[in-house]
């Protein structure tokens, strides 16, 4: 203590020296951290930047207009689809009463029933339009308006079948929709059309396929997309040359005055014919016509029963937005 007393300008000066180094340490270590914060947060504002000027779309004049021509053009070809789409889009879907639903639905089943006979098609012994369920029992009256729309769009997919001629339609499945389960069907924002799935299998020739095929496709009411197709020949081994059936040649008539071999050879001519010699003022026999070889083929090919399993939907459209 005595050496402190003695020397107290050196120990005042010793300490506010270390103080004064401490408190510098701690300014420039404090300083040190902002500034690589800031200098953190300029690199990154400027890695933004010339990503922005990179970019197709920088902020400047020329690239805002040409954004906003773009925008312009897509909202007018939407704008157009969306006309083109207006005849396909029923004005409104009323419910009807459960017995006017089912008087539809017994003519309309007569109607097909009908088309199909006159057609040659077999039908299935259950068949009734797609429409088994209400066969016995009446439709809610809450699903009717729903229910004709799929009625009236499948009698006309199902007539257009009938017009192609099929041999047999096998099969006809119409997947329950939420309204016969006493749900209520809510579209997703960025949809368009509600989808009635519909699922037929017939069989037939290859010119009934491509009728019914060519049928609906057409944009007429009602729209329907083709989702899954399936076809298969019922043929299973291919051609084979006993599969032609080729016309039979008639057998040559001798000619007058020839003599018969009564062994089933050449057939020999008259004396005369013999002494005479060959007339050559008669015309030459004509030559043997060449066969028709896409005659033959068409005998061996084109006649097989295809099946057919067709997965579509038919589009309801919804109200434009």
């Amino acid at each position: 203590m005595s050496w402190i007393k003695d020397n107290q300008f050196n120990v005042v000066l010793g300490g506010g020296t270390l103080a004064g180094a401490v408190l510098l340490y701690f300014v420039g270590a404090h300083g040190t951290r902002k500034y690589q914060e800031a200098k953190d947060q300029f690199d990154a504002s400027a890695a933004a930047a010339a990503g922005f000027e990179n970019s197709p779309l920088y902020p400047t004049t020329p690239n805002r207009d040409s954004k906003r021509k773009a925008l312009d053009e897509y909202g007018q070809a939407v704008g157009s689809m969306q006309v083109a789409f207006e005849p396909f889009r029923p004005k409104e879907i009323k419910n009807i009463s459960p017995q006017e639903f089912t008087t539809e639905l017994l003519s309309a089943n007569a109607e097909v029933r009908k088309a199909f006979q006159d057609a040659g098609t077999k039908l299935p012994e259950a068949f009734f339009v797609g429409f088994e369920s209400y066969k016995t029992s009446l439709a809610g009256k809450d699903t009717t308006g729903v229910l004709d729309y799929q009625l009236n769009s499948i009698k006309s997919i199902l007539l257009a079948l009938a017009k192609s001629r099929p041999s047999e339609l096998k099969n006809l499945y119409r997947p329950a929709v939420q309204e016969e389960d006493r749900q209520t069907y809510t579209p997703p924002e960025s949809a368009v059309a509600r989808p009635f799935p519909l699922e037929i299998t017939f069989v037939g020739p290859e010119k009934s396929v491509r009728e019914f095929l060519s049928s609906i496709t057409k944009p007429v009411n009602p729209y329907a997309v083709v989702r899954c197709l399936r076809i298969t020949n019922e043929k299973k081994d291919p051609p084979r040359a006993s599969d032609a059936q080729f016309d039979k040649p008639a057998a040559a008539k001798p000619a007058a005055g020839a003599a018969a071999d009564p062994f089933g050879g050449f057939v020999l001519p008259a004396a005369d014919d013999a002494a005479a010699g060959t007339d050559k003022s008669k015309p030459a026999p004509p030559a043997p016509k060449a066969s028709d070889s896409s005659r033959i083929l068409s005998q061996v090919l084109g006649n097989e029963q295809l099946r057919v399993f067709v997965r579509l939907d038919i589009l309801e459209f919804l109200p434009a937005k």
